[in-house]
């Protein structure tokens, strides 16, 4: 089947993260703008520093097609490296929350 060995495990870090959020940890930082303006940040850099490593022209890291949906952005990026890179920076930024918030 197309997209299973990293699609799914992309979509699924995403729907945790938010799930954790939405119902546990509930920090709120789905709706700071400084988190947004931080995430708009980091796809950026992403975008150059993945783009450069998949670009179609010459890629450093090659994705078996069978296992992405091959949708790509920019420079050939597969959009699953943008759902866990969602994924992490989000899960670490509430961990970071959670742990300034007084006991």
């Amino acid at each position: 089947m197309t997209g299973l060995g990293y699609t799914v495990p992309a979509v699924l870090a995403v729907v945790v993260v938010c799930v954790l959020e939405l119902t546990a940890l509930r920090t709120g930082l789905f709706r700071r703008p400084a988190y947004w303006l931080s995430m708009l940040i980091v796809v950026g850099f992403q975008i150059l520093v993945d783009g450069w490593l998949t670009k179609l022209s010459a890629p450093i890291v090659r994705y078996a097609d069978r296992q992405t949906t091959g949708l790509r952005f920019g420079w050939g990026i597969p959009v699953e490296d943008f759902l866990f890179g969602f994924a992490l920076v989000t899960a670490v930024l509430l961990v970071w929350e959670r742990q300034r918030e007084p006991r």
